[in-house]
């Protein structure tokens, strides 16, 4: 996902709700801001500034730089 991108929930959904899944990795890019969770198959990473609400869940590894992460209830 490009730098300063945001991707946001409407019509009610919660991010404890919504899953993402991908075949590769995943880069979030600098002060970018992503809803629900992200199952990946390998890589997670978080690029300076960039915020989720959701989990971030890899079967290899994921990488947070300088980077926020907001488990929803």
């Amino acid at each position: 996902m490009s730098s300063a991108v945001r991707i946001t929930l409407a019509g009610g959904a919660q991010a404890k709700n919504i899953f993402w899944q991908t075949s590769g990795s995943v880069t979030l890019g600098t002060t970018s801001h992503f809803e629900g969770n992200i199952l990946s198959q390998t890589a997670i990473n978080l690029q300076t500034g960039a915020t989720i609400n959701g989990r971030l869940l890899a079967q290899t590894a994921v990488t947070l730089q300088k980077s926020t992460v907001v488990i929803p209830q």
